[in-house]
């Protein structure tokens, strides 16, 4: 398994209210990033600030020379902190992370996703 390579794609697959909120986000960005909380409507997110519609896409989300990159990397939500879990969501969502011994033994695959992310 690679290290990330920054594609995107699980920002851009879960983006548009496939994202859970824990409620310690909500009270973290209530407090401290009242510019993430904006984003919040009905305890979820991510909503346009002045229409409260759901965004089709991360409003965090940036692109240069390919790559993404979030810009509230440190104070992410909880879903965004902990993905990838399960190597099927890998292999769902064309990760690039996944190498091709990774494809032929998911069951080894997903031992070393559960050694990197408890890292």
């Amino acid at each position: 398994m690679k290290s990330c390579t920054q594609c995107g794609r699980c920002c851009l697959n879960y983006a548009d209210g496939g994202l859970a909120v824990a409620p310690s986000d909500l009270e973290h960005w209530a407090t401290h990033r009242p510019d993430i909380y904006e984003y919040v409507f009905g305890g979820e997110i991510w909503f346009s600030p002045e229409t409260r519609e759901r965004l089709t896409r991360c409003p965090w989300l940036e692109q240069s020379a390919g790559r993404y990159t979030c810009a509230i990397y440190e104070d992410r939500p909880e879903d965004c902190r902990s993905y990838p879990v399960l190597v099927e969501d890998m292999v769902r969502d064309e990760c690039e992370m996944l190498e091709v011994r990774d494809r032929r033994d998911l069951a080894q695959a997903q031992t070393r996703l559960n050694l990197l992310m408890r890292s």
